[in-house]
């Protein structure tokens, strides 16, 4: 088992890492987006010092680890995020791997073996990235509503870099689909299942579909709290408490999936006027939400359906610590 977990700015003892989001971003951008003029007027600056802020802001609530599994093709910049840590005196964790068919795996990557992405995925685990000495602390994986097989096949390359690196995998689900295919993936590779998280799980609404994600032994990752858009927060909060009364308290993630700056909007799959209005709440900062609502609005709503505070804190401090530790909560398949 590790003693410690590795973050931007080096390795920080697992005892240490306090109350952890396991899934947000601070930074990210849609591939491409850099080409349009009218949209590369970043102000790096003015970025760090609101990013700054709304880090700071989670101290107040305990949080002391905050992880950003951007994948390698949406923006990824090490050296931003270990300049928003050092100033928000914040642990960030940051990923290798690429995300999903859609919306990343550059042609270059898609083309290469199983064995030389995996290179690539230890190599910034153990060596660094970009030519730095920041070295990611997990794995990124990503599938769509069905796996491809150029997802399988980066999903393969994780597998076999955990297995290699001991390093855990955190994953992306589109819709809340496709966790039992990613399990099998893992499985398959060799990686035991109590070093996988299968995030945006609930994205899917169905209690049996979460039943199937933690009967495999993995934990599972109720990590976009605040997507009303997609479900609401109470069916969430349900679901979650179903969890624990099921007795998988030790197996549930929590998180929000939210960022501070998006880059290219205009890339997503959205109508004109919805991208209007995500724009202008953007630029109102309106939009997203702070870190700090999952702790305002979210733990309430657990709180008000008899979730404790001890049972809240085991699943934010206790959770991520024993699963970037490598221990098993014995539920392995």
């Amino acid at each position: 088992m590790a003693d410690t977990v590795q973050t931007v700015r080096g390795p920080v003892n697992i005892a240490d890492m306090g109350r952890t989001l396991i899934h947000e971003h601070l930074y990210v951008s849609i591939p491409g987006w850099e080409f349009e003029p009218a949209l590369a007027n970043f102000d790096r600056e003015a970025f760090v010092v609101e990013a700054v802020g709304k880090v700071k802001a989670l101290k107040e609530y305990g949080v002391g680890t905050f992880v950003d599994p951007c994948p390698i093709e949406l923006g990824r910049d090490v050296g931003l995020i270990a300049e928003i840590s050092e100033k928000a005196d914040m642990n960030v964790v940051c990923t290798t791997g690429f995300y999903f068919e859609e919306f990343g795996l550059p042609a270059y990557w898609r083309h290469q073996d199983a064995e030389d992405i995996a290179a690539h995925y230890i190599k910034e685990i153990t060596q660094g990235i970009d030519g730095t000495n920041i070295r990611a602390g997990a794995i990124k994986v990503a599938t769509g509503e069905e796996v491809s097989d150029y997802e399988r096949k980066f999903a393969s390359a994780a597998a076999m870099a955990q297995v290699e690196t001991g390093v855990p995998i955190i994953t992306h689900t589109e819709k809340g689909c496709c966790g039992p295919d990613q399990q099998d993936i893992f499985a398959g590779g060799g990686v035991e299942m109590h070093n996988c998280v299968i995030g945006h799980s609930c994205g899917n609404p169905d209690p049996a579909y979460h039943k199937k994600i933690v009967d495999r032994g993995t934990y599972i990752g109720f990590d976009r709290v605040g997507y009303e858009m997609m479900h609401p927060d109470s069916l969430r909060a349900d679901n979650l408490v179903k969890l624990i009364d099921a007795g998988h308290i030790d197996q549930v993630m929590l998180s929000q999936d939210k960022f501070c700056y998006l880059a290219g909007v205009k890339g997503l799959p959205m109508t004109r006027e919805e991208i209007v209005e995500v724009e202008k709440l953007m630029a109102e900062g309106v939009f997203p939400a702070p870190y700090t609502d999952i702790f305002t609005n979210f733990l309430p709503m657990l709180k008000e359906r008899g979730v404790t505070d001890d049972q809240i804190d085991h699943i934010l401090r206790v959770n991520p610590q024993r699963f970037f530790s490598g221990e098993s909560f014995g539920a392995n398949a």
